[in-house]
């Protein structure tokens, strides 16, 4: 195959997340044929109905608009959030009010109605070819390479539940609930989400959401019927290139993930469009300048706040709560924080050495522990794909 990717008959991607999807949409909708090589058995095997927030603050155009202008269609079930109750580390509340919403939130995993499931309807719809239980490990004649996570930067641990109680999002940032992190509770239509997002200390995961449990049974009357464990992890990085050979990486594969908070859907699809669209260019050469416009800045930003998020400890929390407070509205207060600027890129290159110095977590002491930073930390090492 020449460089020119365009002149590929079939064009293959290793991968049936959300960055794999959204890319094989963009060049099933302009005529290339598509075949997704996918090693689980379905989409979203790596959650369990779980919500996870589409953030909405990072630019001024909604998010769902932007997925319709690449091509994905936001018919996934989704619930707009214009409020959030956050908790500083004394326990007390800062409650935030957006004209728009702040995110939206949406379900994980197989089932009808989450993203991963929408997203594969939409992909079928448009004749693409998944084959699931065929992982591909060597894309030798190039492609797209969304195979999720390399390794355990972030993790969330919690449970998926049912509840009476009405639909709400509530946070708390305390390292005592998640070291360098934060806790949240996401709520919906009758099911839940309760999670401890740590970024250090992950073998003590038990502890940390047993506390996160017990703070907002009190804080908020947390109810759960039904519950069912669950853990993941995230990797996020900004890469100096997302190509290998013939090969593009998107989404968590390239490291394409918000450092401070851990939101990454958007990205990923982003990402995975971009991708495509650099191949049906016939320039995937060009795929770098492509992805550095349009998420590089937000990308080392996100490491910038990162660095800076973890030298604050709870006191700092306390602080960076107080100054959002004092914004009028919390969604364009979000978009200034997420922004590049200046200072941020001056610090840029101490703050990316630092964060990914700092990820390096030592091997668990307990022999053949299969806590979730173990477990997934193997599975991320086991998986591979190359040009």
């Amino acid at each position: 195959m020449t460089e020119d990717a365009s002149s590929q008959k079939t064009i293959h991607i290793s991968g049936a997340g959300p960055s794999g999807l959204a890319a094989a949409l963009t060049l099933a909708k302009s005529g290339r044929q598509v075949i997704v090589h996918e090693h689980n058995p379905d989409v979203g095997s790596r959650f369990h109905g779980d919500f996870q927030g589409l953030e909405n603050w990072t630019t001024q155009e909604d998010v769902l608009e932007e997925l319709q202008r690449i091509g994905v269609d936001p018919g996934f079930e989704h619930t707009a959030f214009k409020d959030l109750t956050v908790f500083d580390p004394e326990g007390r509340e800062h409650v935030f009010h957006a004209t728009h919403p702040l995110f939206y939130l949406v379900r994980r995993g197989a089932a009808s109605g989450t993203l991963d499931a929408s997203l594969k309807q939409q992909a079928l719809a448009a004749g693409v070819e998944i084959r699931f239980k065929d992982p591909c490990d060597h894309l030798p004649q190039g492609g797209i390479a969304a195979i999720g996570p390399h390794g355990s930067d972030a993790m969330a641990v919690g449970y998926v539940f049912e509840t009476d109680m009405v639909d709400a999002a509530f946070g708390a940032v305390s390292d005592r609930l998640a070291p360098k992190g934060y806790s949240y509770v996401l709520i919906a239509k009758g099911r839940g989400t309760v999670a401890s997002c740590l970024f250090e200390d992950y073998h003590r995961e038990k502890e940390y959401v047993a506390r996160t449990v017990e703070f907002f049974k009190e804080k908020i009357g947390l109810q759960m019927k039904n519950e069912r464990h669950f853990g993941g992890i995230g990797n996020f990085m900004v890469p100096r290139t997302a190509r290998k050979g013939r090969t593009l990486y998107v989404g968590e594969a390239a490291g394409f993930q918000d450092a401070l908070w851990g939101f990454g859907m958007r990205y990923a699809m982003l990402s995975g469009h971009l991708a495509a669209q650099s191949v049906l260019d016939g320039a995937p050469q060009k795929y770098d300048s492509v992805w550095q416009d349009r998420l590089g800045g937000q990308l080392r930003s996100s490491i910038v706040n990162r660095y800076l998020y973890e030298k604050l400890g709870d006191g700092g929390y306390t602080g960076l709560l107080r100054h959002a407070d004092e914004g009028a509205d919390p969604r364009a207060w979000l978009r200034d924080y997420y922004a590049e600027s200046w200072w941020k890129s001056a610090l840029f290159p101490l703050a990316r050495r630092a964060v990914r110095t700092s990820r390096k977590e030592a091997a668990c002491p307990m022999e053949g522990c299969d806590c979730t930073w173990c477990h997934c930390q193997h599975a991320a090492g086991s998986k591979n794909a190359t040009a």
